[in-house]
């Protein structure tokens, strides 16, 4: 499968499948088989958007691509992210690595796979800067923390009510970012780490989204830990640590 479309036919695209999937019939070809079936489910209930709204699957994947249309580089994915890349971000994530720190938390697909390898919620703390994915987190995970704001602005904020966290997870797109900014993503993250705390990432490149010249700088050191195939697109887990020893910062991935 090829993922070389343009941003217009890209865009195109998103906004003709969520007029779609919420019964909007304006500006689809008259002809088009999109047009019928829209239609034929807009005619028989007059409320599709409503019950499409209750269906918690769909409407992630309505807002996640509403939230893409109005900003293709900040989110910086196609699709949410899937079960199978949220457990390969998590696996090594129990409850004593808590509290945990989630930067770009989305749809939540990485939030829900926490809470499933045991950690409360009271131990997550959710970065998010759109302010309606912000209000659904909010919603959907009442005992954590949102903050909604900058996640390059993160050092000095009182994140968590005791001490530091365990863990890192990140959901942003790190790779379209300029330096100055990943530099700072980075400060934020690490500074809300306790001692031998790790930030886990993904990336749909085959190496490391962080360049080595900011790892350096920082004295940190990156690992592939796994690789997603069955995600749209197939996507690489990294872990990032503060640097103990001299070595290869880009270690093969584990067996």
């Amino acid at each position: 499968m090829s993922f070389a479309l343009g941003k217009p036919t890209l865009l195109t695209g998103v906004h003709m499948l969520l007029k779609f999937l919420t019964g909007d019939e304006s500006g689809l070809p008259v002809g088009s088989r999109l047009f019928r079936i829209a239609g034929v489910a807009g005619r028989a209930t007059g409320h599709v958007a409503g019950r499409i709204s209750r269906h918690s699957w769909v409407a992630e994947r309505i807002r996640f691509l509403r939230a893409w249309r109005a900003n293709p580089k900040g989110i910086g994915a196609i699709w949410p992210s899937s079960a199978r890349l949220a457990a390969a971000m998590t696996r090594d994530i129990t409850p004593s690595s808590g509290p945990c720190l989630e930067l770009g938390a989305g749809t939540g697909s990485f939030t829900r796979a926490l809470v499933a390898r045991g950690l409360t919620s009271a131990q997550l703390t959710l970065v998010e800067m759109d302010p309606q994915f912000a209000q659904q987190l909010r919603h959907d995970f009442p005992d954590a923390y949102v903050y909604q704001g900058d996640a390059a602005k993160l050092v000095g904020v009182p994140l968590f009510a005791d001490g530091l966290a365990g863990v890192a997870v990140c959901g942003l797109p790190l790779l379209n970012m300029p330096v100055k900014q990943q530099i700072g993503i980075l400060r934020s993250t690490f500074a809300q780490l306790r001692p031998g705390g790790s930030m886990v990432l993904f990336t749909y490149g085959p190496r490391c989204p962080v360049r080595q010249r900011v790892l350096d700088r920082l004295g940190l050191r990156a690992r592939r830990v796994d690789t997603v195939i069955a995600n749209v697109p197939p996507a690489h887990v990294w872990k990032l640590t503060r640097r103990t020893a001299a070595g290869a910062l880009h270690a093969p991935v584990e067996q």
